[in-house]
């Protein structure tokens, strides 16, 4: 309990620009700098290509011990499962909603086009992505049981929240999961992923939902699988819902099929 309390004193402090823990390494690790900054000047020649100038100092303090990279997290395991899973499928066309520009949809364009719709927009000209900045909240512009493959990563508890100047709208969460069932042809895949546990909304950051909420949101779906992240950042490829229902923050990996005639 303790922990997670300054978790959440840190998680505040960061959205008002105030990294607290970012601050502490560095003053911890100033000396570790000057120490190195003084080594490397004594140990440079007159004639030493890269000589050590003050005016040209730029001091990076929180990296000494760091990582090679982050190689976990609801993002990194969540861009990789969609991917596969596209991948593997091969679809004839790909719409994504709200995801990750610079992680999932990366991973796709690798392979494959894709159209995506966000309505954030993005300044970039990238080649196989088709882009459209609107809400898509209710997808209007999609007939009835007509997209054959369709992903929404870690977007759709955002709908509705005002974060990204969109309309203030407590129920467009719901109305975008009903959109996505009901532009799903019969047989196409839906990827959907969103953060489960003790369902509650942080606003305006996102909504947590309970896990057994969107399978009754998506109950004209079949589930044809389900993974997820849990608490502590771990990823579980074959999972069961219903076991994150008390989870505090972790993170479902939904891929649905509809069956059976279309629905009308």
């Amino acid at each position: 309990m303790i922990k997670r309390s300054i978790w959440r004193l840190l998680n505040l402090c960061s959205h008002f620009g105030i990294d607290i823990s970012q601050f502490y390494k560095s003053v911890t690790n100033l000396p570790i700098y000057v120490k190195h900054a003084y080594n490397y000047k004594i140990s440079t020649s007159d004639n030493n290509r890269f000589p050590l100038r003050i005016g040209r100092l730029n001091p990076i303090l929180t990296e000494f011990k760091e990582g090679a990279g982050n190689a976990r997290g609801h993002y990194f395991f969540q861009d990789l499962w969609a991917a596969q899973k596209i991948y593997n499928a091969q679809p004839t066309r790909h719409v994504d909603i709200g995801s990750r520009i610079d992680g999932f949809i990366a991973h796709l364009l690798v392979f494959r086009s894709v159209e995506v719709i966000d309505i954030r927009p993005l300044k970039s000209n990238i080649p196989g992505l088709t882009f459209v900045q609107e809400n898509a909240t209710d997808l209007f512009r999609f007939k009835d049981n007509s997209l054959e493959s369709i992903s929404s990563l870690h977007a759709i508890e955002h709908f509705g929240l005002g974060r990204y100047g969109d309309p203030l709208d407590p129920d467009a969460c719901f109305k975008a999961m009903d959109a996505l069932a009901r532009v799903l042809q019969p047989g196409g895949r839906l990827y959907f992923s969103v953060p489960i546990g003790i369902e509650r909304v942080e606003f305006n950051a996102h909504r947590v939902f309970a896990p057994e909420t969107i399978l009754k949101t998506f109950q004209r779906l079949d589930l044809l699988s389900f993974g997820a992240v849990d608490d502590m950042g771990s990823f579980h490829p074959t999972a069961h819902p219903e076991d994150f229902s008390g989870a505090d923050f972790s993170c479902g990996f939904f891929e649905f099929t509809k069956t059976g005639r279309p629905v009308i």
